[in-house]
């Protein structure tokens, strides 16, 4: 009985190579992403971030004043409580509805960017710039107008007749001035938003560029915990260099009196009032605290964000996407 050799399997054809596109594919914004914005600016703006707002509008108003003396005024005001002015309900209004709207509407302005062709640079320069404008337009603008009049609102109660509330205030502005008068200063707001978020994101890279340098890291290579902070932290102190558009925002939004004061207030025509009455100087009142804040503001976002992004997925079971 000879034996029978089964003949060799045959080999299938290879699978046609399938080519490698790079796709461009649209981010979801998650509940998760604006929980943790959302998160992340509260905490800031009730810790160490209203105190540096109070003092640093309360010097853009009174830009004679410096930084000792404004902190005297400030606890003349009402003692700690001083420092708080505002934060209820527009800062906490302001901190958990800006992380969302600006979330959403840079991750929407930066797909498109690079649809368009865009570099990642660009189109992150892009989604920043339009999402601080939406930002400003949706909630900064009532919001910072409210505080600003909080802050530097005349106080009735040396007269013996007690002080309006904050809702009553709002109110009175409302019946004599309507919207306009609630976003009094509005475009300013968007036009220091629009500045911060560009110059902000290219400070930063420039600073992490340096930094590479400095340790002798690659591109691929990720910088520490630490080392994030730092280049997060000089982009933002570095940026507070648009603060005659905060001086501007300020007196635009401020109730102290001048009968010098432009009747009807635009970027321009107050800025020319502000050189004129105060020079170079007047416009930058202030910085010191902003830049302080930029400074705190990264602290809490970098630091505080891996451990914030551990609980929010605990939280929510989703994983958490977006960058801070």
């Amino acid at each position: 009985m000879s034996a029978i050799s089964a003949a060799p399997p045959v080999p299938a054809p290879p699978a046609p190579a399938v080519p490698k596109t790079n796709k461009l594919e649209k981010k979801p914004i998650k509940f998760s992403n604006l929980l943790l914005g959302a998160g992340l600016n509260l905490f800031e703006v009730t810790t160490l971030g209203q105190p540096l707002e109070v003092t640093k509008t309360t010097m853009a108003a009174n830009r004679g004043d410096g930084f000792g003396t404004a902190l005297k005024r400030i606890w003349g005001r009402g003692g700690v409580f001083g420092f708080y002015q505002g934060l209820i309900p527009w800062a906490w209004i302001e901190a958990s509805t800006k992380g969302a709207v600006l979330l959403f509407v840079a991750s929407e302005a930066e797909y498109y960017a690079r649809s368009f062709g865009a570099s990642d640079f660009v189109a992150g320069i892009s989604g920043g710039v339009t999402g601080g404008v939406a930002q400003a337009y949706a909630t900064m603008g009532f919001c910072t107008c409210m505080k600003t009049v909080e802050i530097t609102k005349h106080k009735v109660a040396a007269s013996g007749v007690k002080p309006p509330g904050t809702w009553a205030t709002f109110m009175d502005i409302y019946r004599r001035e309507g919207i306009r008068g609630i976003n009094k200063g509005v475009n300013a707001v968007a036009i220091r938003q629009m500045t911060n978020w560009g110059s902000r994101f290219g400070l930063s890279r420039l600073a992490e560029q340096g930094i590479r340098k400095v340790t002798a890291k690659g591109e691929g290579d990720k910088l520490s915990a630490l080392e994030k902070i730092a280049a997060s932290a000089i982009g933002g102190g570095l940026s507070a260099w648009n603060q005659p558009i905060e001086v501007i925002r300020v007196e635009m939004q401020s109730k102290k009196e001048d009968p010098n004061r432009p009747k009807k207030m635009t970027v321009g025509n107050t800025f020319r009032y502000i050189y004129q009455t105060n020079g170079v100087k007047g416009l930058y009142r202030g910085v010191t605290p902003r830049i302080g804040l930029g400074v705190w503001q990264t602290v809490c976002m970098v630091a505080m964000g891996d451990m914030a992004k551990t609980y929010v997925e605990k939280l929510t079971g989703e994983p958490v996407t977006a960058k801070h």
